[in-house]
């Protein structure tokens, strides 16, 4: 099975923690099986958005996943880039996995969106999506899905590249 990443860092949004759950359920439609690193503080919303694992089933604390990371460890790397410091986390995990990326980029401010995408953008070569949001999720979620169905058809086309190649 595919394994899916996805970084949260501090939930000072509201549209953090719902969205979360949402790409979580997306991602494993989507086949994939999805771990998601967060903050302390991000995991217990995440606990109390979900009491009984429907959807979260693997939590792990973001800073003890760094640590034992290694390149290959996941196929597909989601990463919510609603502050600086999400920024920093994004582009350090991108570079060890070496996979493909998403970066989820958000702010209440359209000048920290626009920042924060150029700076993912100078530092990595991750798919982008970004909205400027924080209480209503309906904006992130579209572009999200958009991402992710985008994500979806290139690696169908490179699942079929492949079989031609094997063959």
């Amino acid at each position: 099975m595919k394994k899916a990443i996805i970084l949260l860092g501090c939930p000072e949004s509201p549209s953090q923690t719902p969205l979360a759950i949402y790409a979580t359920n997306k991602l494993t439609q989507m086949g994939y099986e999805v771990t998601l690193a967060s903050t302390p503080s991000a995991k217990k919303l995440l606990e109390v958005s979900d009491p009984e694992e429907h959807y979260l089933k693997n939590k792990v604390d973001i800073e003890t996943c760094l640590d034992e990371l290694e390149e290959g460890d996941y196929d597909f790397l989601l990463g919510f880039v609603p502050k600086d410091a999400a920024v920093s986390y994004f582009v350090t995990f991108y570079h060890i996995l070496n996979t493909k990326s998403l970066a989820l980029i958000f702010a209440r401010d359209e000048e920290k969106v626009e920042y924060f995408e150029n700076t993912v953008r100078e530092n990595t070569e991750a798919e982008i999506a970004s909205a400027r949001a924080y209480h209503n999720p309906t904006p992130l979620r579209v572009r999200l899905d958009r991402a992710l169905k985008k994500l979806d058809k290139k690696t169908l086309a490179e699942d079929d590249d492949d079989k031609v190649e094997d063959s």
